[in-house]
């Protein structure tokens, strides 16, 4: 069992394609990452670590960080090659944030780098990966997706800031410069009834599909149905463009979120959970 370290995204990538997309839903944050690695490396401040674990020529795992971001781990189909990736991670990082990958492997890689380092542990949350297909038809709202404009910089900056201390408890990424990008990509959309009134984006591609995150509704406008509204529209647009899937998380201590997406179409494919470590 040996580990093998990539320098170069898309000899990594021509690496992991086929493995990952044998459960392209359920790896769908690293498909993407890679794709974004690939296709716009400006993206990323620090070289990343891309890395498979091989034994006899087969790989049993891919693991991938783009600092100062968690690790992210592949389904892993050989538990040893966990110790092995801690080991050789702790030659590059005397510490990490944390790990996010599917949940028996979050927790073996938690328990095996604290063994190695000493950094204590916790679930930071538990996430449920989705797919959808086909769009269901949801009860009509008032309003329609408009994609987000040059004018809506400040409103994006700010409700980027909201959702941010709201889902994450804290601004991990800088607000403007996230604007930046995805108003320079046209991938954020906007449900407007008036005003805007609800957010969602289009991001992480993969081979077959799409990822759609950043869904927030300010307060005020909460329980009119926008949030279900926007992703509908946009998982429709999304498929539209040519996109077999659509993706997205969910924390899966929102009850309200877990339920709409389920009502658009989104079918549960397996969770994931993030432990930061101290």
């Amino acid at each position: 069992m040996k580990v093998y370290k990539f320098q170069d995204a898309s000899e990594f990538y021509a690496k992991v394609a086929e493995y990952l997309l044998r459960q392209e839903a359920l790896h769908n944050l690293l498909l993407g990452i890679c794709h974004t690695l690939i296709s716009h490396p400006e993206r990323f401040d620090a070289m990343p670590y891309l890395a498979t674990v091989e034994v006899d020529g087969e790989i049993v795992a891919v693991a991938l960080r783009t600092p100062p971001r968690p690790l992210l781990l592949s389904k892993i189909q050989d538990f040893q090659a966990i110790e092995v990736l801690a080991k050789d991670l702790s030659t590059f990082y005397p510490s990490l944030p944390g790990v996010n990958a599917p949940t028996d492997e979050a927790k073996a890689f938690a328990l095996a780098w604290h063994s190695l380092t000493g950094q204590s542990f916790q679930l930071a949350m538990a996430l449920r990966t989705f797919q959808l297909q086909k769009v269901n038809k949801i009860s009509p709202v008032t309003g329609s997706l408009h994609l987000a404009t040059e004018d809506d910089r400040e409103l994006l900056v700010n409700w980027h800031e909201a959702f941010s201390l709201e889902a994450l408890g804290n601004i991990e990424t800088d607000s403007k410069r996230w604007v930046e990008w995805v108003l320079k990509q046209k991938i954020v959309y906007l449900w407007q009834d008036e005003v805007p009134v609800s957010i969602a984006c289009r991001s992480g591609k993969t081979p077959n599909g799409a990822r759609i995150g950043m869904v927030y509704t300010p307060p005020e406008y909460r329980r009119r149905g926008y949030a279900s509204a926007c992703v509908a529209a946009l998982s429709q647009t999304s498929l539209n463009q040519g996109n077999q899937f659509c993706f997205l998380f969910t924390d899966l201590a929102n009850a309200t979120s877990n339920h709409i997406y389920q009502e658009i179409g989104y079918q549960s494919v397996g969770d994931w959970h993030h432990y930061s470590f101290v």
